[in-house]
């Protein structure tokens, strides 16, 4: 099987699932327990793994909350920071191509008494950091913006954002997602004062995630109970699940030059064939400011689930949160294209467990499936 979906999740690296294995078998205590040894030996490995994941962002270790995911991270963040500080300001800015998990707290927020402003893109899903100008009020108290969005792999400029943010004294939160792992990210630098990410997007395990919350913020909690996560967020550490994802993020941090000239080779030859030997398709997003791993291109005439289909599911079309729905996605109606053209979608991303091989059996399939359901499709006649 080839595996073309890795923005949806990855596979677990042997390298995680060993470093996973022993906190299972022998260090698999509580690690809120002060005195067992087992409890000890477990509240070390995640002390360990939340400076690991700290390193990776240039965050410290008390600024690194553990958590289910990215979904449950970007709904922390966001209710948590808006509901803490209601009596700073009521007003939220996103954009209209967040993930779900961004615009369904917002819009929750919306039906709590906040207003939500969603930033317009420009055609290539890129956010404009004067379209952020524009939108903040006196009483705007949160700005959130996507690092890079899942479907069609565009890069904003969130270091800007982020200046802009704390000139006008505004905090900055980023869903970094998909680009956490896949390029260079420095908190301070970029002006960022909460990220969220989450481990099986770069080869960790499914149900951790996290959030950094820089130190002076308040929020919030979003799960009461015991006082793990300094009190922050209740529930029995997931030391399994950080010590894999600590692994898996060190990996891609310290290969991550060697990583990003091989997927981005990869994906250049997806892009520059498909567009050189298939006509009436569309490239999705930014041409060179998009994830390395992202290949998102529409086919017109045809519909995307029909064209994955006849993948025999070697890729994803869509993301994994919205397919399955009759309707096209909403950040592809956001960069204007008609609906007609946004049905016909399909994304691909790799990994650096990807070849090129692989990438040329793929290409082999395409132009033929693509010919063959165009000569059946109603809208194709005539065309030619």
């Amino acid at each position: 099987m080839v595996y073309f979906d890795n923005a949806a999740t990855t596979k677990v690296k042997q390298e995680v699932l060993d470093a996973m294995l022993p906190v299972f078998t022998e260090n698999y205590g509580n690690a809120s327990s002060t005195y067992t040894t087992p409890g000890i030996n477990a509240r070390e490995a995640l002390t360990e793994a939340r400076q690991t994941v700290a390193d990776a962002i240039g965050a410290s270790e008390r600024e690194i909350y553990f958590t289910a995911g990215g979904s449950e991270s970007d709904n922390w963040a966001i209710k948590g920071y808006a509901l803490k500080n209601r009596a700073k300001g009521n007003h939220i800015i996103t954009t209209t191509v967040e993930h779900h998990a961004v615009l369904h707290t917002c819009e929750f927020l919306e039906k709590n008494g906040f207003e939500v402003t969603y930033v317009p893109v420009d055609s290539e899903g890129m956010v404009h950091v004067e379209d952020i100008e524009k939108a903040i009020k006196d009483n705007t108290v949160l700005v959130t913006v996507m690092f890079a969005n899942n479907e069609i792999g565009t890069i904003n400029p969130i270091a800007e954002i982020g200046a802009l943010c704390h000139e006008k004294g505004i905090v900055f939160h980023t869903d970094a997602v998909q680009a956490v792992g896949a390029v260079p990210i420095d908190v301070k630098a970029m002006n960022i004062d909460m990220l969220s990410m989450s481990g099986h997007k770069f080869h960790g395990p499914k149900g951790i995630g996290a959030l950094y919350v820089r130190k002076g913020l308040r929020l919030d909690n979003l799960i009461h109970g015991g006082a793990q996560e300094q009190g922050r967020r209740a529930g029995t550490e997931n030391v399994p699940g950080a010590v894999g994802m600590a692994a898996a993020l060190k990996l891609a941090v310290d290969h991550m030059e060697e990583k990003t000239a091989k997927v981005t080779a990869m994906r250049d030859k997806l892009i520059d064939t498909i567009l050189a030997e298939i006509p009436y398709v569309r490239l999705n997003g930014h041409r060179t400011k998009r994830l390395p791993n992202n290949v998102s291109i529409c086919f017109r005439y045809i519909e995307g689930e029909s064209l994955l289909l006849s993948l025999d599911m070697k890729v994803s079309s869509g993301s994994a949160c919205t397919s399955g729905s009759l309707d096209p996605s909403h950040v592809l109606l956001a960069i204007g294209l008609p609906h007609e053209i946004a049905h016909g979608s399909m994304r691909v991303s790799l990994s650096d467990l990807n070849t090129m091989d692989e990438v040329d059996a793929f290409l082999k399939e395409l132009g033929p499936i693509v010919k063959r359901l165009r000569s059946m499709s109603p809208l194709f006649e005539g065309v030619e």
